[in-house]
């Protein structure tokens, strides 16, 4: 009788193994935007972000252990992340949640390999389908300080982050806040609603986050865009409209997107002038639907990330995209084209690596698995 024992990879073929996925996961950088969110080592930190938008949890702890406790379930401590599929931990130990749901808001403790706590977070996700919005040049207001009666009275307020840089820079644009709900008791800190209220069900209209807009006008900056992503779109025949996303775009960074060169503003889509397209206010404007054929460029941060053309159409002559090109749209299709080299000689300097590296490993494969069977086969 003949059986074969597994004897463990060489350290040549582990250490081949390693460099071959971290250039395949350095090939295709993604394009999404997360915010990032630290906290100083030792200390508990409360924070109000919107759900649906991608989030960072930083701990600075190689093969660290994540743990969390969602408040609205309390089922209790748990680091069994399978169940949890939009949460990722980073090689770097931090704690990617991709689109969070309002039900994860709770407490998360990042602890190193030997159980020693290192950051400690409670997040609020707030939920961004309740957002509300208002604009400063149409006369709209934000929510107002109302009590809320529970055991006690408790005040309810708009706790406003920063304003966010103009999304236009040497012509008008727009800028815009985010705000969080929060409660605040006599002589008590105050939290985020979320946090504050944990698993008790109270249904009450106050309790929303905002984003507030107004106009701004700022100069123009060297511009340090690495690229620029090129891409054509065609609407759905049954909603007769297409969505477009704007890479590297989210609700924590100034979008604005361009329609044939013109500007597509809240203001206009508040106040109903705007009705051919529709920024979607949940992500901060990254994705737009529109109802019509059109060149569409998005840019963020005052950058140009994105121009999308409509495919053309044989039977409408003149569609936008099959025209003659102006000095500033001839000035980026050849930046597109010119990208567009560079992605190629890029993918093919990578094919070669990576067939490079295959070739090695498995040639190490084989003499790996020759001396397996010389060591280890035993007979009977």
């Amino acid at each position: 009788m003949s059986r074969v024992v597994p004897g463990p990879p060489p350290q040549a073929l582990s250490t081949m193994l390693t460099s071959l996925w971290l250039l395949l996961s350095c090939a295709v950088p993604g394009l999404g935007f997360y915010i990032s969110v630290s906290c100083p080592s030792g200390k508990q930190c409360h924070r109000a972000l919107l759900s649906d938008n991608d989030v960072l949890l930083h701990c600075n702890s190689s093969g660290a252990q994540w743990y969390y406790f969602f408040l609205q379930d309390m089922t209790g401590w748990s680091n069994n992340f399978h169940t949890v599929r939009n949460a990722e931990i980073m090689p770097d130990g931090s704690l990617l949640i991709r689109s969070p749901p309002p039900y994860q808001t709770g407490l998360y403790e990042c602890r190193d390999k030997d159980s020693v706590l290192v950051a400690q977070y409670s997040i609020d996700f707030q939920d961004v389908s309740n957002l509300h919005i208002t604009h400063r040049g149409l006369g709209q207001k934000p929510l107002e300080n109302e009590t809320l009666s529970l055991d006690g009275k408790h005040v309810v307020f708009t706790h406003w982050e920063p304003w966010q840089d103009c999304n236009r820079c040497g012509q008008p644009g727009e800028r815009k806040r985010l705000g969080y709900c929060y409660i605040e008791e006599r002589l008590e800190e105050p939290l985020p609603c979320g946090l504050y209220l944990g698993d008790l069900k109270v249904w009450y209209p106050r309790l929303q986050p905002e984003m507030q807009v107004e106009a701004c006008h700022i100069e123009c900056k060297e511009s340090t865009v690495a690229y620029v992503t090129f891409d054509n779109f065609k609407l759905s025949e049954n909603s007769e409209s297409a969505w477009l996303t704007c890479p590297l775009g989210s609700i924590y960074r100034p979008i604005i997107w361009e329609v044939n060169n013109r500007p597509l503003t809240w203001q206009g889509q508040l106040s109903g002038q705007d009705v051919s397209t529709f920024l979607d206010p949940s992500n901060g404007g990254r994705r737009l639907q529109v109802f019509q054929p059109a060149v569409y460029k998005c840019f963020v941060q005052q950058e140009l990330m994105a121009r999308f053309n409509p495919w053309p159409n044989p039977e409408m002559p003149g569609t936008p995209g099959t025209e003659a090109a102006g000095p500033r749209e001839a000035e980026e299709a050849g930046r597109g084209k010119a990208d567009s080299i560079l992605k190629g000689l890029q993918l093919m300097l990578l094919a070669v690596a990576v067939l490079g590296l295959l070739g090695v490993l498995l040639r190490l494969l084989r003499l790996s698995q020759g001396k397996r069977g010389k060591q280890v086969l035993l007979v009977k």
